[in-house]
């Protein structure tokens, strides 16, 4: 199983604690071999199949949508504040944490903002905790922002992304550590493919859609 590099501190150091736990009392120990187990399952990271298919969008996250509204853009991505669909996924801690390009596309804006870190579940979220906010320009010219939000557990974004940075749908760009939630911003003519409740799969499962697609797609593990 593929461990994210953001996870290998936080293993080891579940892992020490565990030693000394052991020396202080067994059964001690026996809680700290299960926290350092799921301390690795967090930060795993699977390959996942990818639908290649023009006019979608894949989740930038695994979890369940807990949210679809109207709502603008990140003010500080410098996008049009017209109001545009927004779905929402709530990452639980057992949830994959390791975040996915939804389409293919460029890199156009990067903003982090610092803020609380209330329940990822509350829509207040999105306007009032830590977050990264992302642009990016996709091939027929529209532009879709995704952004990466801590939670009430989560203190720790991270994004390897660039501005002026070329990514393809599926690949992986950051991990969120803990509790946390992504939003995406469709693009105009876009309408959702998923309802609230359901359990998505980080660049697997698609979002959303331009309206009349034809349904024929192809797929591919991304690595």
């Amino acid at each position: 199983m593929r461990i994210h590099r953001e996870g290998f501190p936080f293993i080891a150091g579940f892992a020490i604690a565990t030693v000394v736990l052991f020396l202080i009392w067994r059964p001690l120990g026996w809680v700290g071999v299960v926290a350092t187990v799921w301390c690795v399952w967090f930060f795993r990271d699977p390959d996942r199949v990818t639908p290649r298919r023009a006019g979608t969008l894949v989740s930038a996250a695994d979890g369940v949508v807990c949210a679809i509204v109207s709502a603008s853009p990140p003010p500080e991505l410098g996008l049009s504040p017209e109001p545009r669909v927004r779905v929402s996924v709530f990452l639980n801690i057992f949830d994959v944490h390791v975040n996915r390009v939804p389409a293919d596309g460029t890199i156009t804006a990067l903003n982090y903002r610092p803020g609380k870190f209330i329940n990822a579940s509350f829509d207040k979220a999105s306007e009032d905790n830590e977050r990264m906010a992302i642009a990016m320009r996709l091939a027929d010219g529209r532009d879709v922002a995704f952004v990466q939000i801590a939670g009430l557990i989560a203190r720790r974004i991270k994004c390897d992304l660039k501005v002026g940075q070329t990514v393809e749908a599926g690949e992986r760009f950051g991990i969120i550590r803990f509790g946390s939630r992504t939003d995406m911003y469709l693009p105009a003519g876009y309408t959702p493919s998923v309802t609230v409740g359901q359990r998505v799969f980080g660049g697997e499962t698609v979002v959303a859609d331009i309206e009349g697609m034809p349904s024929a797609a192809v797929g591919g593990v991304r690595p």
